[in-house]
């Protein structure tokens, strides 16, 4: 088993920054994809920012040139510049990774972190 646990969520203006830290422990694991969620009152749960186990990035539209995604080992990063109000949400990691003892690959999730942008 694997276990995702995120920090670095809080209150900040519009037009601050904000990183969010995602720790993985547990298995020995290898990651297909590390993902960012977002699940803002009322919508459904959007992705946000990928990072392949090879380094590659993708973003929403949303966050492109605002959101950094980024790794270091077992830790994901997501540096969030520029923040809006609609950027209020609950922030989830994900982690689609293979257990390298099994071979077999699964979704793992965080429990999220709160991230409010308000004055």
């Amino acid at each position: 088993q694997v276990q995702l646990v995120e920090s670095g969520g809080g209150l900040v203006q519009p037009g601050g920054s904000l990183r969010l830290t995602c720790a993985a422990s547990g298995s020995r694991f290898s990651i297909y994809t590390m993902n960012w969620y977002r699940q803002a009152p009322g919508k459904q749960r959007e992705l946000v920012a990928t990072i392949t186990g090879g380094g590659n990035t993708n973003y929403a539209d949303s966050v492109k040139g605002r959101f950094t995604i980024s790794r270091d080992k077992n830790t994901v990063y997501l540096q969030m510049n520029s923040l809006k109000p609609e950027d209020t949400a609950v922030y989830y990691c994900n982690g689609d990774l293979i257990i390298m003892a099994t071979m077999y690959r699964s979704d793992y999730w965080g429990q999220g972190t709160q991230v409010t942008v308000s004055s």
